[in-house]
């Protein structure tokens, strides 16, 4: 029987910045694997499946000045692609995704959009 679980962005990166990584130290946990309110999206564990609306991820670090510079360059990149290629139909949107970060409705023009 095939494995249909999903992978988080550490697992395909295999960057072990996750909670209890290899790589992971005090002050060096990637948010994406701890973001918990973010749980679930994309079938994902965190923010595992949707990382790109997290700042201070470690594969980006502090480089990225705002959430739109950043999803710029997230956008680029393959594990997004592998992402929005899996779950297209029911691919949640960045801004409906960032608002429950930020704890408030987003509209199209907030967050540097």
């Amino acid at each position: 029987m095939p494995n249909n679980k999903k992978m988080n962005c550490w697992e395909h990166k295999k960057c072990g910045y996750e909670l209890g990584g290899i790589n992971a130290g005090i002050l060096k946990v990637c948010p994406a694997s701890s973001e918990n309110i973010l749980n679930g999206v994309h079938s994902g564990t965190n923010a595992g499946r949707c990382c790109w609306v997290v700042m201070n991820t470690c594969c980006c670090g502090n480089a990225n000045r705002s959430f739109a510079e950043k999803y710029k360059n997230c956008q680029q990149c393959e594990f997004y692609q592998l992402v929005l290629e899996e779950d297209c139909l029911q691919f949640e949107n960045a801004i409906h995704l960032r608002s429950k970060l930020d704890g408030k409705v987003a509209t199209i023009g907030e967050n540097g959009l």
